[in-house]
């Protein structure tokens, strides 16, 4: 496991920040990320370590080479192209996805091949991603092979967020490898923003968690629809809040030591499309596959039959990139549905309120083939859904008991956050110095929380 909360806030990122702060060069202090990133993934991964090292130590050599092969020799700039995405794809199938093609054959062919149990090392989709966009960059001319493997090594290991993204692509951030500052008032911000990730993960969506892990814990058939319908609001919340929350805590800690990450998140929940809320969802990750994958397919511009085609693997593969197993693949389906259904249909021409609901239902309907552990699973549990109305004293005791005054709190503070918030700019000055008040109080909670709780990891570390 990671770093325990408290010893990451207590002990971890101050000694870190401290040592930060005192380094007296930018060279210096790359170093000092470099070695602090590789201890915090040790302390998670010791036995994968190596695996993390090697991959980035391979594709920087695939990027030199690239970089270093005249334009004349495409074929030769080509091959190591392929090979560096051919090489990546496999090392993340072996890993994550070996299990999976083991029982989808002894399920289809009755066999009985053994599954090799191999270990999953954490964050691989996401650092085999960010190492896919520096070996595609370089090969694009869109970011240099670099000489140094000290700066590729700092892009894929930076410990704020290898293990949960935002995915950082490499002609982002690096320029800011080489050139950047801090200063009292980013740094301020950065941490404001820290501890506003950390109160969505620890205030809203472990409190939603818990709901949605009870009630995805029974047996479906035991379920009204009223405890179904609340489970799979939960997960909506808590998968949101706890992902976001991460994504939160990666870009504040990014200001702490100058970075800019791109934001990941943009009020998913106010889309009144599946096309908007993809727009506002893991924006990291959908803008990786629209421009690594979608538009190298063709993208739209090969016909609307093309393009639904190209939709279709995109979202296909998203699924599958999320987990290895088919109620994934699924869930990325079933948004890839929506999203070529409101080429046809008039989705936006419906007032706005249906808009919301349309979109909630279909992203609440797919999160629970999300949650689901198969697929029979997440077709029962949606079927309680739809007609498991007994509301009868003895099937409303289930329910009924989910809603503690803790997660009725926290389900008002996620509902009010989802939406975009709307200040003036006279009122915009006085609420930045309130919430930085807040955010102090904020915290306390979160330390109070956490020192009583028990651990209970980021939804995405499995990924």
């Amino acid at each position: 496991m990671v770093f325990s909360s408290l010893v990451f806030l207590c002990v971890f990122l101050p000694v870190t920040y401290a040592c930060y702060l005192l380094t007296p060069s930018l060279k210096l202090r790359n170093a000092l990320l470099i070695v602090v990133s590789l201890l915090f993934y040790a302390y998670g991964e010791p036995t994968f370590l190596p695996m993390l090292v090697l991959s980035v130590v391979l594709n920087w050599l695939l990027g030199r080479g690239i970089a270093r092969t005249p334009e004349e020799r495409e074929s030769q700039r080509k091959a190591l192209l392929v090979l560096g995405v051919v090489g990546n794809l496999l090392f993340l199938g072996v890993f994550k996805y070996t299990s999976m093609f083991v029982n989808t054959v002894n399920a289809i062919m009755g066999t009985q091949l053994n599954d090799p149990g191999i270990g999953l090392p954490m964050g691989i989709s996401f650092f085999t991603f960010q190492a896919l966009s520096y070996v595609i960059d370089v090969y694009r001319g869109d970011a240099p092979g670099d000489d140094s493997i000290w700066k590729v090594l700092l892009y894929i290991s930076f410990f704020p967020q290898i293990i949960a993204g935002p995915i950082v692509k490499y002609h982002d951030i690096e320029q800011q490898i080489d050139n950047r500052t801090i200063d009292v008032h980013e740094s301020a911000l950065g941490m404001r923003r820290f501890i506003l990730g950390l109160s969505k993960k620890v205030l809203i969506a472990n409190s939603m968690g818990f709901v949605a892990d009870s009630l995805f814990g029974y047996d479906p058939v035991m379920l009204n629809a009223s405890a179904a319908w609340l489970g799979a609001i939960a997960y909506l919340m808590q998968i949101y809040f706890d992902f976001s929350a991460y994504s939160d805590m990666a870009i504040g800690l990014g200001h702490l030591f100058g970075f800019t990450i791109l934001e990941n998140f943009d009020h998913p929940y106010a889309s009144v499309t599946i096309k908007e809320f993809w727009r506002r969802w893991h924006i990291s990750l959908s803008t990786w596959f629209k421009e690594y994958l979608y538009i190298p397919l063709g993208g739209n511009r090969k016909g609307k039959l093309r393009a639904g085609i190209n939709k279709c693997i995109v979202f296909f593969l998203c699924g599958l990139w999320h987990g290895a197993s088919w109620t994934f693949v699924v869930w990325g389906l079933i948004h890839g549905a929506f999203s070529l259904l409101e080429e046809v249909v008039p989705i936006k021409r419906l007032p706005r309120a249906l808009g919301h609901v349309y979109t909630l239902v279909v992203v609440m309907l797919a999160f629970v083939f999300f949650r689901a552990d198969t697929l029979g699973l997440a077709c029962t549990f949606i079927s309680r859904m739809i007609v498991g109305w007994d509301l009868s004293r003895e099937a409303m005791i289930v329910p009924v008991s989910m809603l503690t005054p803790e997660f009725l709190v926290a389900l008002a503070a996620a509902v009010v956050t989802c939406v975009p918030p709307r200040v003036s700019a006279a009122f915009e000055g006085k609420l930045m110095i309130a919430s930085f008040a807040i955010a102090f109080v904020l915290l306390a909670l979160c330390i109070l929380e956490l020192s009583g709780g028990t651990y209970n990891p980021f939804i995405y570390f499995r990924f």
